[in-house]
């Protein structure tokens, strides 16, 4: 089976950051492929991993990469399809992400990337699934869902916490 996403990171030490992409993938059953290839140490393998992936079907890359950060741009030089980039931070890098991000957000006009947050792989997820679902009402109707599910979420918290300020308020006393 083709994988409609695809994760691309700079290098294996980003796959801890990029497992909350594929809880998500799982939950809303995506299907997604994970590879590492790098826009500096690897040019043409990327180039290749790109085309592979598109002929196998990809709609949506994702790209993972940290300090320079060029590898969604060098991805969106290579696809007309969706590419959504997710700074990291590196241990390598002084900047905590700001770097990263600074690199994936300024693309020059007509090579778009849309960034997330600073290590927001969960984010990627989520815009990735939105893009598949403008074309699948069955997806488009589990992200409905998984909103509503957040937002009872919400409503049993506030509860709870109502809940426990009662307990803890004197009585007749006011909770500010």
């Amino acid at each position: 089976m083709a994988a409609s996403v695809v994760i691309i990171m700079g290098s294996n030490s980003d796959s801890e950051k990029m497992l909350p992409a594929i809880e998500v993938f799982r939950k809303l059953s995506i299907d997604y492929a994970i590879r590492i290839a790098s826009a500096h140490r690897t040019p043409e393998y990327l180039d290749e991993v790109v085309r592979e992936m598109e002929k196998a079907g990809c709609k949506v890359f994702i790209c993972a990469a940290g300090m320079a950060a060029h590898l969604a741009g060098a991805v969106a030089a290579k696809t007309i399809k969706p590419v959504i980039g997710v700074p990291l931070t590196s241990k390598a890098s002084p900047l905590s992400g700001m770097d990263a991000l600074l690199s994936t957000v300024q693309m020059p006009s007509g090579m778009p990337v849309a960034t997330v947050a600073i290590d927001g792989a969960k984010n990627a997820a989520w815009l990735a699934a939105q893009i598949l679902a403008i074309k699948d009402r069955d997806l488009a109707d589990n992200i409905l869902l998984e909103r509503k599910y957040s937002e009872i979420k919400v409503w049993d918290e506030d509860k709870e916490l109502q809940k426990k300020l009662a307990e803890i308020r004197p009585k007749g006393g006011k909770h500010e």
